[in-house]
């Protein structure tokens, strides 16, 4: 045994736990530095994929407090709807006339979805 003496084992022990300590956290750093460039690049490509264009717009939903009953539906729903339910304006990528998923944020434990609509008759509705 190469420490007989119980303070000496304790004293080496405690420095090897140190060292041990001080070892992982470098090494965690540079894992973590080494795998965010590939997580990087995992997410962008995913991201053109359909699906994960699909996964991505549901967590945002998730995230902005939109509760429905089937997030499955309400994306079909979503990509089907090609005009605004209020102003009937055609919806598409630009600013003013982009696809908003319109809830009510006073409901917080049962579906809140209301409509699709344009960015402008969202925002006037509140």
């Amino acid at each position: 045994m190469p420490h007989k003496d119980p303070e000496k084992r304790k004293e080496y022990q405690k420095k090897w736990r140190e060292e041990k300590k001080e070892y992982m956290k470098e090494y965690n750093k540079q894992y973590h530095l080494k795998n965010k460039e590939k997580r990087k690049e995992y997410d962008k490509q995913r991201l053109q994929t359909p699906q994960g264009t699909k996964i991505n717009r549901i967590s945002s939903w998730k995230t902005q407090g939109i509760i429905f009953h089937d997030y499955e539906l309400l994306y079909e729903m979503y990509m089907a709807t090609y005009y605004c339910d209020e102003c009937e304006c055609e919806l598409n990528k630009c600013t003013r006339s982009r696809k908003c998923v319109d809830h009510d944020h006073s409901i917080t434990d049962k579906d809140n979805f209301r409509n699709i609509l344009c960015h402008s008759c969202n925002t006037k509705r509140g």
